[in-house]
């Protein structure tokens, strides 16, 4: 089978190159407001393990549609040679200026391109338009036309209306917002613009699928290992004697964040890089939640347990307190014992979060002594650290390449994505690792698991 190609052609500042960056999942794809950004035609290969599945061809926008139509109908010879002038029109005008991005765009697709024609959907329909998809209509190639939304206007209906007189197959598209269903839907349409590609371009959309699963089970691995540092992770500092305790446990303390931090960093890069947006974080503003401190009040604040949810997180251990109280008074009361008990666990995680992390000063064998910061005892962090990469994750995995704006987070959506029970999960895990308790491969396998359940559906 030979490999899908398509043509993304239109008028220019229609979306023909965020069209191509968003299926070739390609941030290289030059994307600007301003016309005449994309100069020469350029092919995108979307690849996958150093395999090609289809290419897209970015070209410049139509310039001088209605005189080079004028030009096919002065040498018009039949229907059944229309492309063939189509194809003397390129070569008579190569190396003509005034025809050069006619030329540009119209050379892939003679080559045996299929044709996308992008049109803006927010303004409404012109008959100017009627000649690029005339001279489209014309090369004989397979087809398709793409309603793109780039503004608030809504004129769809006259466009498609429109468009159906020369496209077989008519969708509409948001470039810059279409997630990845969307994309999956739109590249099966592809391949009814050419049966010889049907096949291939199912396979493309099945492998991508597949990809999908493996990006989000690499990045719940990823965030995975970073809630095992942020349980785990604890500071050393040689102490020359007792009274430069109170200093360099504060020096501790600040080592201790800043390790939290740069795991944090590197977790972000590590899952951009598995969504292919390596250069995402950049873009994150300042004044964004996610650029926030992770030990900041704020982020607490937003993404952290309430009291109430890490009561119930808690309540779990708390049975065990339950089961004690039960039997000092004689067990007398379970529903009781079991109230006093979730009551207990909630008093005990609460009052655990004024503790940024345990401290112990350890004697050396030759002599002096060793300062230990951590690990973190703070209940509510892990619960921080979590949200915020489940965040930050899900917004990278369905954010296209085709957008190019800073990254903004809003306060609503850093509201807690966790439902009781997952809580419940979580929270167990939090302790096993804490306490080393069980197997670490097994105690890691679990804690993906639940991970890769909240970040997303392949």
């Amino acid at each position: 089978m030979s490999l899908p190609r398509f043509a993304i052609v239109g008028h220019p500042n229609k979306g023909k190159s965020s069209i191509a960056a968003t299926f070739a999942e390609d941030d290289a794809v030059a994307i600007s407001p301003e016309p005449g950004t994309t100069e020469r035609a350029t092919a995108y290969p979307m690849q996958l393990d150093g395999e090609t599945l289809y290419e897209l061809i970015d070209t410049p926008g139509f310039q001088r549609a209605r005189e080079a139509l004028d030009w096919l109908d002065r040498h018009e010879r039949g229907a059944g040679a229309r492309a063939d002038v189509v194809r003397d029109f390129v070569q008579a005008h190569r190396d003509d200026s005034h025809f050069r991005d006619e030329c540009e765009l119209l050379q892939p697709i003679l080559d045996g391109a299929g044709i996308l024609y992008v049109v803006d959907g927010s303004r409404p329909y012109g008959r100017q338009y009627e000649a690029e998809m005339e001279i489209l209509r014309r090369t004989g190639q397979p087809r398709m036309a793409l309603i793109n939304m780039i503004g608030t206007g809504d004129h769809t209906e006259e466009w498609h209306a429109a468009l159906s007189q020369y496209f077989s197959i008519v969708r509409i598209f948001d470039a810059v917002r279409a997630d990845f269903s969307k994309r999956i839907e739109l590249l099966r349409a592809f391949g009814a613009i050419e049966e010889r590609w049907a096949a291939r371009l199912n396979e493309a959309a099945e492998a991508l699928i597949a990809e999908r699963a493996r990006r989000r089970q690499r990045a719940a691995e990823a965030i995975a290992d970073l809630m095992v540092h942020v349980l785990t992770v604890s500071e050393n500092v040689r102490l020359p004697n007792l009274a430069t305790q109170r200093r360099a446990e504060q020096q501790a303390r600040e080592r201790l964040r800043d390790t939290i931090r740069r795991r944090e960093r590197d977790t972000r890069h590590a899952v951009q890089e598995i969504y292919r947006h390596a250069g995402t974080e950049t873009q994150i503003t300042e004044d964004a939640l996610l650029a926030e401190d992770v030990f900041s009040e704020r982020s607490f604040r937003v993404f952290g347990l309430s009291t109430v949810q890490l009561a119930m997180a808690g309540a779990a251990s708390g049975a065990a307190a339950g089961g004690l109280v039960d039997a000092a008074v004689g067990g007398t009361s379970l529903l009781l014992g079991a109230g006093i008990g979730a009551a207990l666990g909630a008093a005990g995680i609460l009052a655990g979060a004024k503790r940024l992390a345990k401290v112990a000063v350890l004697g050396q064998p030759l002599g002096g002594y060793e300062l230990r910061v951590g690990p973190i005892t703070d209940p509510n962090l892990p619960w921080v650290v979590l949200t915020r990469a489940l965040l930050h994750t899900r917004l990278i995995c369905e954010r296209n390449h085709a957008r190019r704006e800073s990254l903004i987070v809003a306060a609503e959506d850093g509201e807690h994505p966790l439902e009781a029970a997952d809580r419940r999960t979580l929270n167990a895990l939090f302790r096993r690792i804490r306490g080393e308790r069980g197997d670490d491969a097994a105690l890691r396998r679990d804690l993906v698991a639940a991970i890769a359940a909240l970040i997303e559906t392949p």
